[in-house]
């Protein structure tokens, strides 16, 4: 049995579309460590995906949450506040980009495109420490997830890398501004991985290969992988971390 380390912390995780995303992952392993999950969905129709994990987790707050909707993620953190008194863990795994800035040139891409990408890939996480500083009464603990693309330049990423840029030096100005109220703030960044968000990726099992194959390792990360490294992070073993990128990628990211 994992050891309860996080018993009785309350942690939001936003971003599951089904069994097989990331933030089900990291759900999964907070909850194993005893954590109470709040997990709101995007749409109906992803409610209804859901629906199973939802029982699985003992999740009691779950209703919609559409980060470009005005005052729905307000309403959760309403929630929250009302059944909870507190928050503690917020784990922010959200991205969405236009198909047609996706799969185009940076030089091409529109400015609207962008100004979306940004307010929900990067903006939210700004919004969502926001909302959650009040309620992380003795600290906490925030994440977000990145990408290597962030970085380096993965020709298939196309606007995202820009986004995850801006995405990494939000968490480290996040980190300097919470710092003080023992709220540490984290970027994890996976290797790629079978998701369906990773799916509107171009030439993505091609990227996923040549991956695995320049990672010392010689494998992946999934899912677990990555929900064990962020369940560490809000645990009391990381409590002098902040700021970081932490990467679970098979050691991708030293590789030239």
């Amino acid at each position: 049995m994992t050891e309860q380390t996080l018993a009785g912390k309350v942690a939001l995780v936003l971003g599951v579309a089904n069994n097989q995303s990331i933030a089900y992952g990291v759900a999964k392993a907070l909850r194993a460590r005893g954590a109470t999950i709040v997990m709101p969905y995007q749409t109906d129709r992803t409610r209804d995906f859901i629906a199973p994990l939802l029982e699985e987790l003992g999740v009691e707050i779950a209703m919609k949450c559409d980060v470009t909707e005005a005052g729905s993620m307000e309403a959760v953190f309403d929630a929250i506040k009302q059944k909870y008194g507190r928050l503690d863990i917020g784990v922010h795994s959200i991205a969405f980009a236009p198909r047609e800035d996706l799969h185009g040139r940076i030089v091409d891409i529109s400015a609207e495109g962008f100004k979306l990408a940004l307010e929900v890939s990067c903006h939210s996480f700004i919004r969502m420490a926001k909302l959650a500083e009040p309620l992380m009464v003795d600290g906490g603990t925030l994440l977000t997830m990145s990408y290597y693309g962030s970085e380096r330049v993965v020709p298939t990423y196309g606007i995202m890398g820009p986004i995850k840029a801006a995405l990494e030096c939000s968490v480290k100005y996040l980190a300097y501004d919470l710092g003080p109220k023992k709220i540490r703030v984290h970027a994890v960044s996976p290797g790629p991985i079978k998701t369906r968000a990773g799916s509107g990726i171009r030439e993505f099992d091609a990227l996923i290969e040549q991956s695995a194959q320049a990672a010392p390792l010689k494998e992946l990360a999934d899912i677990d992988d990555v929900g064990e490294v962020s369940a560490f992070l809000c645990e009391p073993g990381s409590a002098r971390l902040t700021g970081s990128v932490m990467y679970v990628d098979g050691g991708t990211n030293i590789m030239s």
